[in-house]
């Protein structure tokens, strides 16, 4: 187990955006949220990202980095997401690669890519994953000296993606990385996605791309109006008549 989350509640104001969900993300998975907008699906990322609290509920993360700094090792600990602030989060190992890509778009791509490590101290490795991002992402290398703010759609969410990779996650947060990108783009995105999660970062994947989220997740949960309707593996939900109606485009 990596996260655990029982029973999640959280407000804004006299809205009930989420009404107690219960779900987990084991290491090395993808895991996939689906559902309509208003779901609450980018509410469960930045709960888990220490960006909102929760009115109730509890949060369990079994954080690799037991020391709690970028290079640290050692066994596991468990601590409590709820009970530290967004940046800490960050320092065990949870990366958010948030929906609209919010890059610093007056930055460089490299500039992007070293506020995304701004933790680390160990500059070796961070030469090695800098590497590793423009392996991920050549378009990058090339355009790395290039303002962010002129980069294409696509390598705007390129960039967002390498610059939550930098600080080395074990759990990485994406929400919607298909969002306004073109079909061939996504494809690639979405190829991505699965070699990180090869390199053994587990994935937790918002996205209203179901079909895509589907195929590349081990397991699934739809999320409608703050609740799990439906969970499961992804290859049963695929074939579920209501995911088919309701996400696939399908009776």
């Amino acid at each position: 187990m990596l996260l655990d989350v029982q029973n999640l509640h959280v407000h804004y104001g006299a809205i009930h955006a989420l009404k107690g969900i219960s779900f987990n993300v084991d290491r090395g998975e993808i895991v996939t949220l689906i559902g309509a907008n208003g779901a609450g699906k980018s509410t469960v990322l930045r709960t888990i990202s220490g960006l909102i609290r929760p009115t109730d509920g509890s949060m369990s993360y079994w954080a690799p980095r037991a020391g709690g700094s970028a290079d640290a090792s050692g066994a596991a600990r468990q601590v409590n997401p709820c009970s530290l602030p967004a940046h800490k989060l960050v320092d065990l190992g949870i990366s958010q690669v948030p929906e609209g890509r919010r890059i610093f778009p007056n930055l460089t791509v490299m500039d992007n890519l070293e506020l995304g490590a701004y933790l680390r101290r160990d500059k070796a490795e961070m030469k090695r994953d800098f590497e590793m991002v423009f392996e991920l992402f050549p378009r990058l290398k090339e355009r790395r000296a290039q303002a962010a703010g002129t980069l294409s759609g696509g390598e705007q969410q390129m960039l967002a993606m390498g610059r939550g990779l930098m600080s080395r996650p074990d759990l990485l947060l994406l929400d919607e990385p298909s969002m306004g990108l073109a079909p061939l783009l996504v494809k690639e995105i979405f190829q991505v996605i699965v070699r990180i999660n090869q390199s053994g970062t587990a994935i937790l994947l918002v996205e209203q791309n179901a079909s895509m989220a589907l195929a590349v997740a081990q397991r699934a949960y739809v999320l409608e109006t703050g609740s799990i309707a439906l969970e499961g593996s992804a290859a049963e939900l695929a074939k579920d008549p209501r995911v088919q109606a309701a996400y696939l485009g399908s009776a």
